[in-house]
């Protein structure tokens, strides 16, 4: 193989349907935190260039502005690909399940630890299309084990949850220290 042939290859871009929507949001992103730098570092008078609170975010940011429109430049210039949309559908089809930590974290609190993790546990098991009375009970045999590991043996001090508030003393506190 030649010199050149080698060269081409090592330099060929494997694009991907998705391409050029991930090279917009890039150079949009980088853009909007690049107008930020002002409110969210300062420039101190006296201090060297590389000491600036401002000089190393302000480097990094614009050289990601500036890489994130090479990128969308070579994108727009390369010939186009079916399935775009279908390939952002699948990413924002993870974000699913950055919403379910979210409802946890926020249920936490209210609901206690171990309830709100059984209750994750046995829908997220059910979301997979594990629909099985076994499954389902290994999910929250699986969790009740997790709260004891964290709370009991790895002492992990966790919200006890408001609901635990309307329990009788003894119950209360039982479940506060180990649930």
């Amino acid at each position: 193989m030649s010199r050149a042939k080698t060269l081409q290859s090592l330099f060929k871009r494997y694009r991907r349907p998705g391409d050029i929507v991930f090279a917009w949001v890039a150079l949009i992103g980088s853009l909007l935190l690049l107008s930020q730098i002002a409110a969210q570092t300062e420039w101190r008078g006296g201090a060297k260039w590389p000491a600036q609170p401002r000089f190393w975010p302000a480097v990094s940011l614009t050289g990601m502005a500036g890489f994130a429109a090479l990128h969308l430049l070579g994108s727009a210039l390369s010939e186009r690909i079916e399935g775009r949309w279908s390939e952002v559908r699948l990413w924002l089809s993870s974000l699913e399940y950055a919403g379910w930590f979210v409802g946890y974290a926020a249920l936490v609190p209210i609901a206690g630890y171990l309830p709100t993790t059984v209750l994750f546990a046995m829908l997220l098991t059910f979301r997979a299309g594990y629909r099985s009375a076994a499954a389902l009970g290994a999910a929250a045999g699986s969790a009740v084990v997790i709260v004891l590991l964290f709370k009991s043996f790895l002492q992990v001090k966790l919200p006890g949850g408001q609901i635990y508030e309307v329990l009788p003393d003894g119950l209360r506190q039982f479940m506060l220290t180990y649930f």
